[in-house]
């Protein structure tokens, strides 16, 4: 079914003849973002598993961050070519659904391939073949998500779209903690093995992500199905259009929207660099980290029952983390009308910061769900209002774009932490990666700072 536009007395705000975008309710708001819940669950198979299943195959723990170092190299390339001609694209399914649907059934493949990699070993070594498949899985979760963002843009007037980003995030919360914790629950629900023998990955993970390829591409679906764009001259009648329909730039724009970007952009890159350097050294290390901190395994056992055992608690926790950030973000909207979308990130970020630290301090590992609370509500913020804060300043007929390239301030402190974590866990921490998470903690509160001077003009 297409959503309707609600009567609210007409379109208001009526400047030089056009109109203000019409409200939606908050089921249509759920229904536009229910493929990006679909999206969070394979990135969370991912982030709790690529680094297990690596290892599984015979990467040692400093060589981890190259391996992740393809995620945010194929995002920064692909996700403003896809935010640029998305911009220009109109068919009969619209114009982001496209590439929702295209990014997902590649993205299922991918999932179903990479934690099989081993069963290819007459192609090449597994390790690389489980490399290849999670650059593929990347790549297509980038097609699909980056139209989400502007999607939401898109539809909603500025009032609605912090509400519009936290929903959003919800949902991403919602299939964040059903990914995270699914290979505990096929083991601990279904009895599903989660031990393998050297080079072979547990039955628990390759369930978990079969399951996560089916959920996919069902809640890509549902947003398709149950959300309507508005067509390019739709776009134009309202007050913050300008002219879809004229718009035909070739490829090259994008080098010049890239020094074009509004300053509001500029100032939250630095907000952008602490948070995701932090995020994608939580990500790779956690793992080895736990393994070693906490459950006693030696640096370079990836195979025990421990180093297992670690790896399902790296879910479970990851769940936690995402749970906290589904919840709190329905508070983010009260508390961002309260004292300011600045203040209201600031706060958050610094909680994330205080839980990652505190994790050096923990040597119960029941106790790991405690730190993730914080890195809970800092996610959810993460998620949401940078968004919030940038959809202002950007033009709506460049809405695709500068989203994609807004992502460069996520791909590039990505790649900096795996360039240069590598060298800071071999030397510098001697391969104690906890101490990846304690570095991620400091990061946090320097983000937390630089967002106080976001020049945010509609806070």
């Amino acid at each position: 079914m297409e959503d309707k536009i609600l009567d609210n007395g007409g379109f208001d705000g009526n400047i030089l003849g056009k109109k203000s975008k019409p409200k939606l309710s908050i089921p249509q708001i759920f229904n536009m973002s229910v493929g990006f819940m679909g999206i969070q669950f394979g990135f969370a198979l991912q982030n709790g598993n690529a680094s297990r299943i690596l290892q599984g195959f015979g990467a040692n723990v400093e060589e981890l961050p190259n391996f992740w170092l393809v995620a945010p190299v194929i995002g920064m390339i692909i996700q403003p070519i896809i935010g640029h001609y998305s911009d220009r694209t109109w068919t009969k399914l619209g114009r982001r659904k496209p590439y929702f649907l295209g990014g997902a059934i590649c993205a299922c493949i991918a999932l179903c391939l990479m934690p099989n990699a081993g069963s290819l070993t007459s192609v090449m070594a597994p390790l690389w073949v489980g490399a290849g498949m999670l650059m593929i899985m990347d790549a297509s979760f980038n097609v699909s998500m980056e139209p989400f963002r502007a999607l939401v843009a898109d539809k909603l007037p500025d009032t609605q779209r912090t509400l519009g980003f936290s929903i959003q995030t919800f949902l991403i919360g919602v299939g964040a903690v059903v990914g995270s914790w699914m290979p505990s629950i096929m083991t601990n629900w279904f009895g599903v093995s989660n031990t393998a023998g050297v080079g072979e990955i547990p039955l628990n993970v390759k369930y978990s992500f079969y399951v996560g390829a089916i959920i996919f591409i069902l809640t890509i679906l549902w947003t398709i199905i149950t959300t309507r764009e508005y067509s390019p001259s739709e776009m134009a009648q309202f007050d913050d259009g300008e002219g879809h329909e004229e718009e035909h730039g070739s490829f090259f724009d994008i080098f010049k929207d890239i020094f074009n970007m509004p300053k509001a952009m500029r100032q939250l890159g630095i907000v952008q660099f602490c948070s995701w350097f932090g995020l994608f050294s939580m990500w790779v290390f956690t793992t080895p980290a736990l393994a070693h901190h906490i459950y006693g395994c030696a640096i370079d056992d990836s195979s025990s029952q421990a180093y297992q055992n670690a790896g399902d608690k790296v879910g479970e926790i990851f769940g936690t983390y995402n749970l906290v950030a589904m919840v709190f973000a329905l508070a983010l909207p009260i508390i961002a009308n309260s004292v300011g979308r600045k203040v209201t990130h600031a706060i958050a970020l610094a909680c994330g910061g205080l839980g990652l630290i505190s994790i050096y301090f923990i040597k119960d590992s029941a106790l790991l769900h405690l730190p993730m609370i914080g890195v809970g509500i800092a996610w959810a913020s993460i998620l949401a209002m940078p968004y919030a804060m940038l959809a202002g300043s950007i033009p709506v007929k460049k809405m695709g774009v500068y989203m994609g390239i807004f992502n460069f301030f996520i791909t590039i402190p990505q790649i900096m932490s795996g360039l240069f974590n590598r060298p800071l866990v071999k030397y510098a921490f001697n391969q104690e990666a906890i101490y990846a998470l304690v570095m991620a903690g400091v990061l946090f509160f320097i983000g937390a700072f630089a967002v106080l001077f976001v020049d945010d003009k509609k806070d």
